[in-house]
């Protein structure tokens, strides 16, 4: 007999940008009971739903080995007693007692509510909170109700007070009060009731909701697909509407109006036809109507009053340069150890002018964080570097010095594109390498999770520039020469290239293992290296290194002197022959002619030759032929079939 099952976890409302990964933590927990669920959630609830699972678990059969036949009387004995049995009943397989233990099959209901308590607690939440006193347990946050069921029954247990039932909440804004009483559910009738009572569970039907609803609209808004998903997970009952705004905000920058219907208010902005920003908003709202304008009214009282700050803040920031700024930011820390940020501004511009940046770039660099003191960032702290490009502008700075600064903090993601400028790259890479250099120096590398001052992200924005910009540095010197923080970068670059480039990781670790701190000249390396990797001649030939790589070691041979005098005529001569008349030659000419000349060399000389002069002159050819090929990649490190 199959059964279906549900489970839903009613809480305060969580986070939208932590419900996608709590509900793969949560299937992940029921695959481990066998459990193959499908995963809904809202902003009130987490839901795991399966088909087709046993009202019994079957019996199961185990063979316990116990001790050797000759063991003594008491050690046989104690195995039969720790098993609850009597030495009678053990038997003998061949040197050994043996016992089969059976176990019967619990009923999967006991099974679950053993196992969902402790399911549940175990979601992976970046944070959590006890709301119970510090002796309670912990969760996102407080759990308010809790349905649990398999086929008709409940499967029995509690968490933190909160009894499991088959009793639901509709949404909080419902126009049904009773359904914040309690609705009865079964299996069957769980979906429809929740969407009765205000709360469409499928995330993937809140989104077409928003899209379709948006579309029905005719307008044109500006493509966000980050906020849409926020949206969806911010709403039960997702419905968008349409507000107005008064056209002589449009005075501010478009930047600034749509940070503050993005960020703070989860507004889509509306373009015109010209692709500019339109006087317009979208909102959703967590409810299916406003057939008064209610709701429209109080968003767009709100925005007004937003909008009016941001004006404010606009003109009362003007009345200071940006140049008049830079002191002011001897009164804003960035670190406590490493000092303010006209310490750090100063580092920066002289990183800068190591990297060979113009006027230009030395003064984008100065004047790039003095919008930290202006009061429209303090207010919209998401629009630093943005702020003060634009203020750049407005009071009279070149194209190269405002754009630069206007770009500084990119990219900030794997997503985002990199300055558009070379002034712009070379300020976001010694702002970037300056935090990486001075955090490290003073003891604060991420450990784990941890990582307050985004290193690794800084060092993902260096490496992303650096190759995508085509910017050739000596990235080593740059970083102060730290071990650590090299290991660090290194490991940056090859994520970067494995999981952004998609390039295969046997590939990254050949490449790099040859050197990588010339950034685009491993890119073009690691191009020809999978190019070449489609050669018939490329993998054995991979291996046969692999195979002196592994000789070398055991040898514990880190080169010497070559004597031809010391050569066989034949297949070792071949060899030597082969590898000096190729030499300094492209590697992708050097694999078909060398691969069938190494394979005899192996198939008929000895490398570890009795006579010591030999064998170390045969060392010293493989080690020299290893060298050239290692300046491009160590094939060593390539997996093959053989």
């Amino acid at each position: 007999m199959s059964l279906p099952f549900l489970l839903e976890i009613g809480t305060e409302e969580i986070p939208d940008w932590m419900i996608p990964g709590a509900l793969e933590s949560l299937r992940s927990q029921l695959e481990g009971l066998g459990i193959a669920a499908r995963m809904d959630a809202t902003p009130r609830r987490l839901v795991a739903r399966a088909q087709g699972l046993p009202a019994r678990l079957p019996d199961t059969e185990e063979r316990v080995t116990g001790p050797r036949k000759t063991a003594p009387e008491k050690a046989v004995e104690g195995f039969a007693r720790k098993q609850g049995v009597s030495p009678a009943d053990l038997s003998l397989e061949g040197e050994y007692y043996t016992y089969l233990r059976k176990t019967p099959g619990r009923k999967m209901i006991d099974v679950l509510a053993e196992s969902l308590p402790g399911i549940i607690l175990k979601i992976t939440f970046p944070k959590t909170m006890y709301w119970t006193g510090k002796t309670g347990p912990r969760f996102i946050r407080p759990i308010r109700w809790l349905v649990a069921l398999l086929g008709p029954d409940i499967i029995p247990f509690e968490l933190a007070g909160v009894p499991s039932s088959n009793v639901t909440v509709g949404q909080r804004r419902t126009l049904q009060p009773a359904s914040q009483a309690g609705l009865p559910v079964t299996i069957e009738t769980y979906e429809q009731t929740l969407r009765d009572n205000s709360v469409i569970l499928s995330a993937g039907e809140r989104r077409r909701r928003i899209e379709d609803g948006i579309a029905e609209l005719g307008l044109r808004l500006k493509p966000d697909p980050a906020l849409l998903e926020t949206l969806v997970y911010l709403t039960e009952h997702p419905t968008p509407i349409l507000g107005e705004f008064d056209p002589q905000f449009l005075e501010l920058p478009e930047e600034v109006l749509i940070t503050v219907m993005r960020h703070h208010q989860k507004y889509f902005s509306v373009e015109d036809e010209s692709g500019h920003l339109a006087p317009r908003f979208v909102a959703v709202m967590n409810t299916s109507a406003d057939p008064e304008g209610l709701v429209r009214r109080g968003n767009e009282r709100v925005l007004r009053a937003r909008f009016n700050d941001a004006r404010f803040f606009w003109q009362a920031d003007q009345r200071k340069t940006l140049g008049d700024r830079v002191e002011d930011l001897s009164h804003v820390t960035f670190q406590a150890k490493l000092g303010s940020y006209l310490d750090k501004t100063n580092r920066v511009v002289a990183l800068v002018l190591e990297l060979g940046g113009d006027e230009h770039a030395q003064r984008a660099a100065r004047l790039a964080k003095c919008d930290l003191t202006t009061e429209l960032v303090k207010e919209f702290t998401e629009l630093q570097g943005v702020v003060g490009g634009l203020y750049a502008r407005a009071q009279g700075e070149p194209g190269e010095v405002w754009q630069a600064i206007y770009d500084h903090y990119k990219p900030e993601s794997m997503e985002d594109s990199i300055p558009c400028s070379t002034a712009g790259r070379l300020v976001s890479l010694a702002d970037k390498l300056d935090t990486l250099r001075e955090c490290f120096r003073i003891g604060m590398a991420p450990t784990g999770s941890r990582d307050p001052f985004a290193l690794r992200r800084a060092a993902q924005g260096v490496v992303k520039i650096l190759v995508e910009g085509h910017m050739s540095v000596p990235l080593l010197s740059l970083i102060g020469n730290d071990p650590h923080l090299a290991e660090f970068f290194e490991e940056r670059v090859k994520f970067y290239f494995r999981d952004v480039r998609g390039f295969a990781y046997d590939e990254v670790n050949a490449a790099t293992s040859a050197s990588w701190t010339d950034l685009p000249e491993l890119e073009a390396r690691l191009v020809r290296l999978q190019s070449i990797r489609r050669s018939p001649d490329f993998e054995p030939l991979a291996a046969s290194f692999k195979r002196i790589k592994n000789i070398l070691r055991q040898a514990d041979f880190k080169g010497g002197p070559f004597d031809r005098v010391f050569l066989e005529p034949g297949p070792e001569t071949a060899l030597f022959d082969e590898i000096n008349r190729s030499a300094g030659q492209p590697i992708e000419d050097r694999i078909g002619a060398l691969r069938p000349i190494v394979d005899l060399f192996f198939d008929k000389v000895l490398v570890n030759a009795p006579d010591p002069a030999v064998r170390a002159n045969r060392l010293a050819m493989l080690h020299d032929l290893l060298e050239q090929f290692r300046t491009f990649a160590d094939f060593s490190e390539i997996v093959t079939n053989s």
